[in-house]
């Protein structure tokens, strides 16, 4: 080959290198290898350009130390990028570092906060100010993702606020918290942040107040022994007008203090009654299981110990309704001290079981018992009860009103009057979840309970072909899916024989055996080389 045909070749291989870079971002793919496929931009994202008319505008404010210092920058940044190339240019996105443009004053008019973080640059830590926030402007619409650290939902949180931005819809939710004794801010904190992060605009709905026919769905937490016939009123009147609700009751109150754990059926003031008569009959009786959660007890006596508590359960993926929107790829939820919901569903009615315990749970319907120390009682109705317990119902449709052929309450002090029920029920959607505490700050333990509780607040909003891209995060196995005590311990051992034993020993016998065959090639190497000689 001559000189003038090497530098050609040359430079036509960097040309083809240049030209591979340069195309690199419009030419490439992706292997997700997840079983829920969280890693791959779904149809309803790809087809969301169809219904723009006008195009979006990303922007990811982000400081540039973060960003250099730590993955999660770049990977949100790589997820927009996949995103924006199915929108045909519809959907665009950039980057800035409000730090380097001085936005500081524009990042507080955007309600995007700085955060304080510790950052380690050159073996030296320190406190910095950092941004990482999103906001999504449309036409002369705006929304914003203030605080963003992880991709896991991204796609949803993209997919979902575009679509309101273009149908100028607001997703609000009411909450409406029963019990006097709790309060947002000091019991369910998290779940009101998780809706104001998601794109609701949650406000509180005291009891018996008018319920705004406008407002998207309705929370209703606790109240089988609070809510009265007037505030009862107001939630039937609100569905029968196409109302969604979700009802987090119970109908077992609980108590654990210093001075010891008791359990006693609740009084109904007419909440059972009422959500009876529209398909999901929540009996006064507790659910246990062998699939429980295992936690530190320490007993009046002071002593501290592990158990598997029946009362708090491990609800996993196995025993979900995977044909229901909510529950597609449900990743597992935590209960304490829930209830079995039966299903009677009057005409016209679909109902559905979301959630049920395994075939390994049981009730206990009497003589309440939820003290550790006292086991044998606790278990006393395990024969007679054992099997599945729907703890989480949904259903949908025309629901005849609880007040039909009642006379309308009246409220003592009140001039207000209540309207009429009149005219045929609007289509309506009902999540009824027999537990109040797996949203409770105190108890919730990781972000599963609160994915499972948003996935229903989607359904309720009518987004059924996006609640799936929010339970397509990366989910991580366990053994405690495993809910036979006796196969989990087995697999218990398994794993730590494999892991303490078996791995050290192969890596050892490879060692050894790649050392035998090293001396082997030395000793015939220096059998040739003495043979020459």
């Amino acid at each position: 080959m001559t000189k003038k045909q090497t530098s050609i070749i040359t430079l036509l291989s960097v040309a083809a290198i240049v030209l591979a870079l340069l195309v690199s971002s419009r030419i490439w793919f992706r292997i997700d290898l997840t079983a829920a496929k969280a890693y791959t931009i779904s149809n309803v994202s790809r087809n969301l350009a169809k219904d723009l008319t006008e195009p979006v505008q990303i922007t990811y404010f982000v400081s540039d130390k973060l960003f250099k210092l730590y993955p999660n920058p770049g990977q949100i940044n790589d997820l927009i990028t996949e995103y924006t190339t199915y929108s045909k240019n519809m959907i665009r996105f950039s980057v800035r570092d409000p730090a380097k443009e001085g936005l500081d004053q524009y990042m507080q008019q955007l309600g995007i906060p700085a955060q304080q973080m510790n950052l380690f640059e050159k073996d030296e830590a320190s406190v910095s100010l950092v941004y990482s926030g999103l906001l999504l402007e449309y036409l002369d619409r705006q929304d914003v993702i203030p605080v963003i650290f992880t991709p896991d939902t991204l796609e949803y949180d993209l997919t979902s606020r575009i679509r309101n931005l273009v149908s100028e819809r607001e997703k609000s939710a009411g909450i409406l918290i029963a019990s006097p004794s709790k309060s947002l801010e000091q019991n369910f904190r998290n779940l009101y942040q998780y809706l104001n992060m998601t794109g609701y605009k949650p406000r509180q709905i005291n009891s018996g107040d008018e319920i705004p026919a406008n407002l998207s769905q309705l929370i209703v937490i606790g109240g089988a022994d609070f809510l009265d016939d007037w505030a009862l009123y107001r939630i039937d009147h609100y569905i029968h007008q196409g109302g969604k609700v979700i009802f987090l009751t119970e109908s077992v109150n609980t108590s654990v203090t210093n001075y010891g754990m008791t359990a006693y059926p609740m009084e109904d003031l007419g909440l059972l009654e009422m959500l009876a008569s529209y398909g999901a009959d929540v009996k006064p009786a507790l659910v246990l299981d062998k699939a429980s959660i295992t936690t530190t007890f320490q007993s009046p006596s002071g002593e501290v110990r592990r158990i598997r508590y029946g009362f708090w359960l491990n609800v996993i993926p196995e025993d979900a309704d995977k044909n229901h929107p909510v529950t597609t790829n449900f990743g597992g939820a935590d209960f304490f001290w829930a209830n079995p919901i039966v299903l009677v569903a009057p005409n016209g009615i679909e109902a559905a079981s979301l959630l049920t315990s395994t075939e390994l749970g049981w009730l206990q319907t009497k003589d309440f018992v939820i003290d550790p120390d006292r086991d044998y009682e606790m278990n006393a109705e395990e024969d007679e009860t054992r099997g599945k317990q729907t703890i989480a119902a949904a259903l949908s449709g025309k629901f005849p009103s609880y007040w039909q052929n009642k006379e309308k309450p009246v409220r003592e002090g009140v001039e207000d009057f209540l309207p009429d029920i009149v005219g045929q029920a609007a289509e309506s959607r009902i999540l009824v979840v027999a537990n109040v505490n797996f949203v409770n700050d105190e108890y919730m333990r990781d972000e599963r309970n609160i994915r499972f509780f948003l996935a229903g607040t989607d359904w309720l909003s009518n987004d059924d072909d996006i609640i799936g891209i929010r339970n397509r995060v990366p989910v991580t196995g366990g053994l405690n899916r495993i809910a036979d005590p006796l196969q989990r311990l087995a697999t218990m051992a398994f794993a730590r024989l494999f892991n303490t034993v078996i791995i050290p020993l192969a890596v050892l016998i490879f060692g050894l055996y790649s050392a035998h065959k090293r001396k082997k090639r030395t000793e015939g190497h220096n059998k040739e080389v003495s043979n020459a000689v």
